[in-house]
Protein backbone atom coordinates (compact mmCIF):
# COMPACT_ATOMS: atom_id res chain seq x y z
CA UNK A 1 0.00 0.00 0.00
CA UNK A 2 1.76 3.13 -0.57
CA UNK A 3 1.43 6.74 1.04
CA UNK A 4 -0.07 9.45 -1.19
CA UNK A 5 3.02 12.11 -1.71
CA UNK A 6 2.75 15.24 1.57
CA UNK A 7 1.46 12.56 4.04
CA UNK A 8 4.67 10.92 5.15
CA UNK A 9 4.94 11.03 8.48
CA UNK A 10 7.45 13.50 9.64
CA UNK A 11 8.95 12.69 13.25
CA UNK A 12 10.36 16.00 13.76
CA UNK A 13 7.32 17.82 13.62
CA UNK A 14 6.14 19.11 16.67
CA UNK A 15 2.81 17.65 18.05
CA UNK A 16 -0.48 20.24 17.81
CA UNK A 17 -1.44 22.01 20.83
CA UNK A 18 -5.31 21.00 21.86
CA UNK A 19 -7.23 24.11 22.96
CA UNK A 20 -10.04 21.80 24.88
CA UNK A 21 -7.86 19.55 26.75
CA UNK A 22 -9.75 17.61 29.63
CA UNK A 23 -8.17 20.42 32.43
CA UNK A 24 -9.12 23.44 30.23
CA UNK A 25 -12.81 21.87 29.77
CA UNK A 26 -13.59 21.22 33.12
CA UNK A 27 -12.48 24.63 34.21
CA UNK A 28 -13.69 26.27 31.77
CA UNK A 29 -17.71 24.73 32.67
CA UNK A 30 -17.17 25.95 36.21
CA UNK A 31 -16.50 29.27 35.47
CA UNK A 32 -19.30 29.03 32.83
CA UNK A 33 -21.77 27.63 35.52
CA UNK A 34 -20.15 30.84 37.48
CA UNK A 35 -20.82 32.92 35.16
CA UNK A 36 -24.53 31.50 35.08
CA UNK A 37 -24.81 32.53 38.81
CA UNK A 38 -23.32 36.13 38.44
CA UNK A 39 -26.51 36.36 35.30
CA UNK A 40 -28.96 36.16 38.15
CA UNK A 41 -27.72 39.83 39.65
CA UNK A 42 -28.91 41.88 37.44
CA UNK A 43 -27.86 46.07 37.14
CA UNK A 44 -30.83 47.97 36.43
CA UNK A 45 -30.70 48.97 32.89
CA UNK A 46 -33.26 49.39 29.70
CA UNK A 47 -32.71 46.11 28.61
CA UNK A 48 -32.78 44.31 31.31
CA UNK A 49 -28.78 42.09 30.70
CA UNK A 50 -26.76 44.03 32.36
CA UNK A 51 -25.55 41.58 35.56
CA UNK A 52 -22.56 39.97 36.93
CA UNK A 53 -22.36 37.31 34.17
CA UNK A 54 -18.74 39.15 32.30
CA UNK A 55 -16.68 39.06 35.81
CA UNK A 56 -15.49 35.70 35.72
CA UNK A 57 -15.11 35.94 31.90
CA UNK A 58 -12.67 38.42 32.70
CA UNK A 59 -10.67 36.94 35.37
CA UNK A 60 -10.54 33.83 32.88
CA UNK A 61 -9.27 36.06 30.52
CA UNK A 62 -6.61 36.93 33.16
CA UNK A 63 -5.55 34.45 34.66
CA UNK A 64 -5.71 31.58 31.90
CA UNK A 65 -5.43 33.55 28.47
CA UNK A 66 -7.81 35.64 25.71
CA UNK A 67 -9.38 33.00 24.08
CA UNK A 68 -10.90 31.01 27.44
CA UNK A 69 -12.03 34.46 28.85
CA UNK A 70 -13.74 35.33 25.79
CA UNK A 71 -15.60 31.92 25.12
CA UNK A 72 -16.35 32.33 29.02
CA UNK A 73 -17.55 36.29 28.98
CA UNK A 74 -19.30 35.54 25.45
CA UNK A 75 -21.53 32.28 26.77
CA UNK A 76 -21.95 34.77 29.91
CA UNK A 77 -23.37 37.53 27.90
CA UNK A 78 -26.05 34.58 26.25
CA UNK A 79 -26.96 33.14 29.94
CA UNK A 80 -27.96 36.44 30.65
CA UNK A 81 -30.04 37.61 27.96
CA UNK A 82 -31.44 34.07 28.36
CA UNK A 83 -32.83 35.00 31.85
CA UNK A 84 -35.02 37.37 30.33
CA UNK A 85 -35.71 35.84 26.93
CA UNK A 86 -33.60 37.74 24.65
CA UNK A 87 -35.28 40.97 24.49
CA UNK A 88 -33.08 42.05 21.42
CA UNK A 89 -32.96 39.15 19.58
CA UNK A 90 -30.79 35.83 19.44
CA UNK A 91 -28.83 37.69 16.52
CA UNK A 92 -28.67 41.33 18.62
CA UNK A 93 -27.57 39.34 21.86
CA UNK A 94 -24.98 36.83 19.70
CA UNK A 95 -23.22 39.61 18.58
CA UNK A 96 -23.52 41.74 21.96
CA UNK A 97 -21.42 38.28 23.04
CA UNK A 98 -19.24 38.99 20.24
CA UNK A 99 -18.55 42.67 21.67
CA UNK A 100 -18.19 40.78 25.14
CA UNK A 101 -15.25 38.12 24.07
CA UNK A 102 -13.27 41.32 22.29
CA UNK A 103 -13.54 43.60 25.58
CA UNK A 104 -12.37 40.05 27.90
CA UNK A 105 -9.32 39.91 25.16
CA UNK A 106 -8.77 43.65 25.29
CA UNK A 107 -8.86 43.81 29.12
CA UNK A 108 -6.10 40.87 28.95
CA UNK A 109 -3.59 42.39 26.70
CA UNK A 110 -4.12 45.55 28.32
CA UNK A 111 -3.84 43.54 32.34
CA UNK A 112 -0.36 41.62 31.30
CA UNK A 113 1.20 44.30 29.09
CA UNK A 114 0.49 47.23 30.46
CA UNK A 115 -0.70 47.52 34.36
CA UNK A 116 -3.87 45.99 35.28
CA UNK A 117 -5.38 49.66 36.29
CA UNK A 118 -5.19 50.08 32.40
CA UNK A 119 -6.92 47.50 32.39
CA UNK A 120 -9.67 48.28 34.22
CA UNK A 121 -9.93 51.77 32.86
CA UNK A 122 -9.84 50.86 29.37
CA UNK A 123 -12.17 47.42 29.77
CA UNK A 124 -14.49 49.84 31.84
CA UNK A 125 -14.54 52.30 29.04
CA UNK A 126 -14.79 49.58 25.80
CA UNK A 127 -17.39 48.05 27.42
CA UNK A 128 -19.35 50.97 28.79
CA UNK A 129 -19.18 53.63 25.43
CA UNK A 130 -18.31 51.20 23.09
CA UNK A 131 -21.03 48.39 23.41
CA UNK A 132 -23.59 51.81 24.00
CA UNK A 133 -22.91 52.76 21.33
CA UNK A 134 -22.47 50.04 18.69
CA UNK A 135 -25.91 49.56 19.49
CA UNK A 136 -26.46 52.50 17.14
CA UNK A 137 -27.73 50.94 14.21
CA UNK A 138 -29.59 48.76 15.82
CA UNK A 139 -31.52 50.78 18.61
CA UNK A 140 -30.64 54.55 17.40
CA UNK A 141 -28.96 57.10 19.96
CA UNK A 142 -31.20 56.77 22.28
CA UNK A 143 -30.98 53.74 23.11
CA UNK A 144 -27.10 54.31 23.31
CA UNK A 145 -27.42 56.90 25.64
CA UNK A 146 -29.87 55.25 28.03
CA UNK A 147 -27.66 51.90 27.98
CA UNK A 148 -24.57 54.22 28.80
CA UNK A 149 -24.67 54.94 32.50
CA UNK A 150 -25.47 50.93 33.45
CA UNK A 151 -23.16 49.25 31.19
CA UNK A 152 -20.40 51.77 33.18
CA UNK A 153 -21.30 50.97 36.03
CA UNK A 154 -21.77 47.08 35.15
CA UNK A 155 -18.79 46.82 33.55
CA UNK A 156 -17.07 48.74 36.18
CA UNK A 157 -17.96 46.47 39.05
CA UNK A 158 -17.74 43.48 36.70
CA UNK A 159 -13.77 44.11 35.84
CA UNK A 160 -13.18 45.34 39.42
CA UNK A 161 -14.22 42.08 40.72
CA UNK A 162 -12.15 40.40 38.38
CA UNK A 163 -8.84 42.18 38.76
CA UNK A 164 -8.92 42.00 42.56
CA UNK A 165 -9.59 38.18 42.07
CA UNK A 166 -6.89 38.12 39.33
CA UNK A 167 -4.55 40.04 41.88
CA UNK A 168 -5.07 37.87 44.64
CA UNK A 169 -4.84 34.29 43.25
CA UNK A 170 -1.63 36.00 41.36
CA UNK A 171 0.23 36.93 44.16
CA UNK A 172 -0.62 33.47 45.99
CA UNK A 173 1.03 32.16 42.85
CA UNK A 174 -1.87 29.90 42.49
CA UNK A 175 -2.29 30.69 38.25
Amino acid sequence: MSIPPGTEHNSSARPRKVFFTHRRVARMSIFIALSAVGALTKIPSPTGTVALDSSIGYFAAAAFGYWEGAFIAGIGHLLTSLTIGFPLGLPVHIYIACQMAAWVMIFRYCTVRIHIVAGVIIGTLLNGFGSAYLMVPIGGYGLAAALVLPLIIGSFANILIAAMAYSVVRKGNIV
